[in-house]
């Protein structure tokens, strides 16, 4: 991220009430785990898409593939 926005944001952060700043620190952890999850999702699908290659692609599937 470009410093300059880093620093509109916490310039924003400042102008919050302090009531308000562990909702952003919640959701900035939510968007976080978020990110893991869809990272980890990727790695398995890249991992096994080679195993299943065999699977997806085969004579009987073909019509499927057409269609």
């Amino acid at each position: 991220m470009q410093p300059q926005k880093i620093q509109q944001v916490v310039q924003k952060l400042q102008a919050l009430p302090p009531n308000r700043i562990n909702e952003v620190e919640d959701f900035i952890d939510f968007l976080r785990h978020r990110e893991s999850d869809l990272q980890l999702t990727q790695v398995a699908m890249e991992a096994s898409g080679a195993t299943l290659q065999g699977l997806w692609e085969n004579a009987d599937d073909a019509a499927y593939d057409r269609l």
